[in-house]
């Protein structure tokens, strides 16, 4: 049995907030969205340019409230070219929620309270 990595999803409350977010602190783009007919829900794909690997932001539009997201006990990594410049990048947006020193890694975190992990290597 062979496999092949696709995609990841977060649904999120607030669509646009959320892909200017991923676009600002990661440099992510939509690469193609998917509307329901009724206007239900919005899929968009987040592509780094690099990888077929996205990450897929669901909207639903009757959605009234954040989503809880429980213990928070997953995340998602992005390894980056220059961590330094990442980290002075995130800590200006204010989204860093966690740091290792020891493990040289830092999170952080996105509109809707998702954690992602910065790595350089």
């Amino acid at each position: 049995m062979e496999s092949r990595f696709l995609h990841t999803n977060f649904n999120v409350f607030d669509l646009d907030r959320s892909i200017k977010f991923y676009r600002e602190a990661l440099g992510l783009k939509e690469v193609r969205r998917i509307n329901a007919p009724d206007g239900s829900f919005i899929i968009a794909y987040l592509g780094d340019g690099k990888t077929d690997y996205n990450l897929e932001l669901t909207w639903m539009r009757n959605r009234e409230k954040p989503y809880d997201l429980g213990d928070n006990e997953f995340h998602i990594a992005f390894r980056v070219p220059d961590k330094k410049a990442a980290h002075e990048l995130h800590k200006k947006m204010d989204c860093i929620c966690y740091e290792n020193p020891e493990m040289d890694l830092y999170f952080i975190n996105d509109p809707d309270g998702y954690w992602i992990e910065i790595l350089d290597r």
